[in-house]
């Protein structure tokens, strides 16, 4: 798998999905409401407007956010536990999403570090805390995978 969740070049990504859909500029443009310039600036940029790459994934029928997601999953340093933050639950008015949501994608990416000796089981389990039987599952599951 040669997807690399860590370092993002989401003009990068953008491109190669325009491409493998074979979608012209014109349609590109007048969607975006912009000329043929920006878009290839959009193609060169490391990352984009939010409204502009909800636009993208909307024409191009791909969660780019997606991403954001997997390497939050992947990169995120562990919640660090304070004994008083124990005490006073805090509250949000913001989505409460699940954390371990993985894709096949990610589950790929996960066994492959183990297949290659990239990182052993403990590793990953401790480094991107996924539990136990949950990684167990996975090997168990895709092993047939290739």
């Amino acid at each position: 798998m040669n997807n690399n969740f860590k370092d993002i070049h989401i003009g990068n990504l953008i491109k190669k999905r325009t491409s493998e859909l074979k979608i012209k500029m014109p349609r590109i443009c007048n969607f975006l409401k912009t000329n043929e310039n920006e878009i290839n600036k959009m193609y060169l940029a490391g990352n984009i407007n939010t409204e502009i790459l909800l636009k993208w994934s909307k024409l191009l029928e791909y969660d780019f956010f997606r991403i954001y997601s997997q390497h939050l999953i992947l990169y995120s340093p562990p919640a660090k536990y304070n004994r008083e933050d124990d005490k006073v639950k805090k509250v949000s008015k913001l989505p409460k999403f699940r954390k371990s949501i993985y894709t096949v994608e990610i589950i790929y990416f996960i066994l492959e570090l183990i297949e290659t000796g990239e990182k052993t089981k403990q590793e990953v389990i401790e480094d991107y805390r996924i539990p136990k039987t949950t990684l167990y599952k996975w090997i168990s599951k895709y092993k047939d995978r290739k």
